[in-house]
């Protein structure tokens, strides 16, 4: 895709102009960000090219409509009633597990356009650094992934924790993650910061002159930002955060910090710090930009920033593990390896 390098941003943490005179506005005369958005974006959260930072608009508008060309395709093509199963383990491609199947396009709802900043497509939602990629992860930060990468690994079929004498990945519903337990949505969808997911990108916003809630449409999370509160006191943790907020002329800051030990931003700890901003573009668009503190997981703060368009589709219930099977498919998939490894080893202990 052909891009175009632009001269390098004045101001690290540039913030949209003010909001335009004719935008919603409360009895108080702040802007009203009320209204349902669809977040979802084909700008992807890092840069590939550091040196390249806008698309040129010709080639957004192409490349976009390839995008739409290709799931529609998708979408429309006709599956094979009597195909077979995938092998055992799957088939060895990209994909869970070996790719033994999953989500078709009907389900994926990621976007075909890129977010348009101040006029321009921006190659990437993270400006700072100004490479466009967030920073490097600090030595804690490496050994978590580390551990984290030799606890989960290609399933083999077998009980290989119990040969090796290691925990097992599926020993506890505990051990799952936070987006398999459904507390959390993926992507850090619910945040902070708020980021695009494959899906359900839906953010229904409720504002009053005290607070400002966000309704996220995965796991149905809400966030309820006090307006002129204070932080609750430190012991006290949640997974989302204690967001509070001010206004800085038409743009409304966001604090949070106060998160628990796992927040929905991977690879964050409990020093995480979001200092969110919310700006009107128009009456149908919302400039989100972000900052993230978080000395426990990088080197550096980072931010980022992409629109929100209104849209008039409707939120759906996000039902993650009501009527699922596949939390207790798993931990039992689990204990029947550990069963067959058990009967093995008495086997071969006793000969028979």
């Amino acid at each position: 895709m052909k891009t175009l390098a632009i001269a390098a941003i004045t101001s690290l943490f540039a913030i949209p102009l003010a909001a335009a005179e004719d935008v919603p506005r409360t009895a108080s005369g702040k802007p009203d960000f009320s209204g349902t958005y669809d977040t979802k974006t084909i700008t992807p959260l890092e840069r590939s090219d550091p040196n390249s930072l806008v698309i040129d608009a010709t080639d957004a508008e192409n490349y976009s409509k390839g995008v739409k060309a290709r799931n529609q395709a998708a979408d429309n093509r006709v599956s094979d009633p009597n195909r077979s199963a995938p092998p055992e383990g799957g088939d060895g491609s990209r994909g869970p597990a070996g790719n033994v199947g999953g989500y078709n396009r009907f389900w994926i709802d990621n976007g075909d356009e890129f977010t348009k900043v101040d006029g321009e497509y921006p190659t990437s939602i993270v400006y700072y650094p100004e490479n466009g990629r967030r920073p490097g992860w600090t030595e804690a930060a490496i050994g978590r992934w580390s551990q984290f990468r030799a606890h989960w690994r290609q399933n083999t079929g077998t009980a290989y924790w119990l040969e090796e004498g290691i925990a097992g990945p599926s020993d506890h519903p505990e051990y799952l993650t936070l987006s398999d337990r459904c507390l959390l949505g993926f992507s850090s969808t619910g945040g902070p910061p708020m980021l695009p997911a494959l899906y359900n990108n839906i953010k229904r916003v409720v504002q009053s002159e005290d607070t400002l809630m966000i309704l996220i449409e995965m796991v149905h999370d809400a966030r309820i930002i006090r307006i002129g509160g204070e932080h609750v006191p430190d012991d006290v943790r949640k997974w989302l955060g204690d967001s509070v907020a001010w206004w800085e002329d038409d743009t409304l800051v966001v604090d949070t910090t106060n998160f628990n030990d796992t927040p929905a931003l991977g690879g964050a700890t409990r020093e995480l710090h979001v200092v969110e901003r919310f700006s009107m573009v128009d009456d149908d668009t919302l400039h989100y930009d972000f900052t993230v503190t978080d000395p426990g997981a990088w080197k550096d703060k980072w931010s980022g920033r992409y629109t929100w368009p209104k849209t008039d589709d409707q939120m759906y219930e996000y039902a993650c593990h009501e009527g699922n099977y596949s939390m207790q498919g798993i931990l039992k998939g689990a204990r029947v390896l550990e069963e067959d490894w058990y009967a093995q080893k008495e086997q071969e202990e006793t000969g028979e």
